[in-house]
């Protein structure tokens, strides 16, 4: 019973994961010249960042919707003011979830470890469609040396209801937005994170 549960339930978080992602992508039509409130104050002393100027302007925030920021293409991104210290709520709750559910096999701070890449590389060049799909279906790597297999995730709320906060927070670990370091200080959790959360764990 527990197999058909998933046979049931996998191709419909795929469908939720892909609306979703459609519903998104409408907002880059709307996308305007970035506002100079919108741009990051990172540290230039952090030199775990590994600040990429490229990234960091091609993700930056060009609006925000409900405590939301969005990319030129309509893709969440991440905000960071007060010289580095303070997140928006996304990437903060991305940084908490990430060493919750995701540290283990990926390595702190989206390092990598011997068992899995680091994701503060892969997210260099991921975009937000193939990071949710990787997600929701899993992904594996066979070589004639090894395999590796990330397993899918579709059926998991803690991660699947955090997609966006997990896709924010290591673009910015990719981007250099933010370095090593345990987040000081967030913005307020909006509204429509509560209501989302509510709606998507079932609470």
């Amino acid at each position: 019973m527990h197999n058909l549960s998933n046979i049931v339930t996998r191709p419909f978080l795929a469908a939720l994961a892909l609306a979703t992602v459609s519903a998104v992508a409408v907002h880059a039509e709307d996308a305007k010249p970035a506002d100079p409130a919108l741009a990051n104050s990172l540290n230039a002393n952090d030199k775990t960042a590994e600040q990429d100027p490229a990234l960091l302007k091609k993700n930056a925030a060009v609006k925000v919707e409900d405590g939301k920021y969005l990319d030129a293409d309509g893709h969440p991104t991440y905000h960071v003011t007060n010289d580095g210290k303070k997140l928006d709520w996304y990437t903060y709750s991305g940084y908490r979830r990430y060493h919750a559910e995701c540290h283990v096999c990926h390595g702190p701070d989206g390092m990598g470890s011997t068992y899995a890449p680091a994701l503060k590389d892969s997210l260099k060049h991921l975009s937000y469609e193939e990071f949710i799909g990787i997600l929701v279906g899993g992904k594996q790597d066979v070589s004639a040396s090894e395999q590796k297999v990330m397993p899918a995730f579709g059926d998991n709320k803690n991660v699947m209801c955090y997609s966006d906060d997990l896709y924010t927070y290591l673009k910015a670990r990719a981007d250099g937005a933010v370095g090593r370091v345990r987040p000081s200080d967030h913005e307020d959790k909006p509204e429509a994170a509560r209501k989302a959360e509510k709606e998507c764990m079932g609470g």
